[in-house]
């Protein structure tokens, strides 16, 4: 199985819609351009780059005959088949000039939410970086519904950094930073040029996207820079289109906002995937005197739950829930439902469950490991 070499810097690129489009919505071959020499400079320089790359709706719909961005989903799903075409081919001959291959990943939700599809992803990404293509990674949205989406590319492109242990997300929008209030309605605001934490007062200073091309506001990067800093990778949020921002923002020297976290949870590959991906099925309640102290460090015993809710079965990832319904973590589950319905309906004992209920390796918690619950 493919890993990820440490000892080469690898930089996740999210690159938006309105940064690669013209004023009319389509592709921009300037802004290409000037986005290609900037990775093909961080090439040269010894760095694997994987670009997340928006734009097949923006850059189709006009081929499709549309005046305007699409609204309903099969008129944008119909634009996005002929945009990821003009996208790739576009992107191919820029880096091929440089003399660097491009390839194409389209990924669903589901690909992620599914184990053994998710390492296959990881492995063939860490193919193609380790023999220096460039992966362009997209929503696969010519088959995609809204409920199994990612919601934007932003969210998108924390995934994949976690997914190939990137060692920093660098994403780039219509407006250069996270800014202590809407700088388009105050002229005081303030740019905030490193976040430790995210707090509250920052989630509420992030306002929607500026942009009629785009999709992903400033609310969709601070939920994708949570990710990040939740699996201890480095994020910077800058403007598209200042020259040379992307080698300033790998050097630290680039206007803009520089998260790096605190706190460094060093969960594994399995435990990423649990957090970040699995896409929970059912809940688990726990009595009322259970430790959450030891959640975490111990195995989740059959003894220590209330109620079980929903349907979900063996190996499926469930949400372990306080008394109060209040989650504190997430894990693979050894039983169905059903079992544990029933068996608790007979009141087994301790020595009658053949196994724990979730086992320690495949528990995250959301107390003890410091993770925020809305990641």
């Amino acid at each position: 199985m493919a890993t990820a070499d440490k000892n080469r810097k690898r930089i996740v690129i999210k690159i938006g819609s309105s940064s690669l489009t013209s004023l009319h919505g389509e592709i921009s071959r300037r802004k290409l351009e000037r986005l290609v020499d900037e990775v093909a400079e961080l090439k040269d320089n010894g760095y694997e780059i994987l670009l997340v790359s928006s734009g097949a709706v923006a850059a189709g719909y006009r081929k499709l005959g549309c005046l305007e961005r699409p609204t309903t989903l099969p008129e944008k799903q119909a634009a996005a088949s002929i945009g990821q075409g003009l996208l790739m081919e576009a992107y191919s001959e820029l880096f091929l000039s440089h003399g660097y291959v491009a390839s194409q990943i389209l990924i669903t939700r589901s690909d992620f939410s599914d184990e053994i599809r998710y390492n296959n992803a990881r492995n063939t990404a860490n193919v193609l970086l380790e023999r220096g293509i460039v992966p362009i990674v997209n929503e696969n949205d010519t088959v995609t519904v809204n409920r199994l989406k990612f919601g934007d590319n932003d969210t998108l492109s924390a995934k994949v950094a976690g997914l190939i242990c990137a060692d920093m997300l660098i994403i780039l929008s219509d407006i250069d930073g996270l800014y202590d209030s809407d700088p388009r309605e105050n002229k005081d605001a303030k740019l905030l040029e490193k976040v430790e934490e995210i707090t509250p007062s920052i989630e509420k200073a992030a306002g929607d996207s500026g942009s009629s091309v785009g999709t992903g506001g400033m609310k969709s990067k601070i939920d994708a820079v949570k990710i990040a800093m939740a699996s201890g990778i480095p994020a910077f949020l800058g403007k598209a289109g200042v020259p040379n921002i992307l080698v300033d923002a790998v050097k630290r020297k680039a206007k803009g906002t520089y998260f790096d976290s605190k706190t460094k949870l060093n969960l594994d590959q399995k435990r990423q995937w649990i957090l970040f991906n699995s896409g929970p099925e059912g809940e688990v309640i726990l009595k009322k005197d259970a430790d959450l102290s030891q959640l975490g460090k111990k195995s989740l015993l059959p003894s220590k739950i209330d109620r079980v809710i929903g349907t979900f079965k063996v190996g499926s990832v469930i949400k372990i829930l306080d008394y109060e319904q209040k989650p504190v973590g997430l894990g693979v589950v050894n039983y169905s439902s059903t079992e544990l319905v029933q068996w608790k309906k007979e009141e087994l004992t301790m020595e009658e469950y053949p196994k724990e209920v979730v086992y320690n390796e495949d528990l995250v918690c959301h107390i003890e490991k410091s993770i925020p619950v809305s990641v």
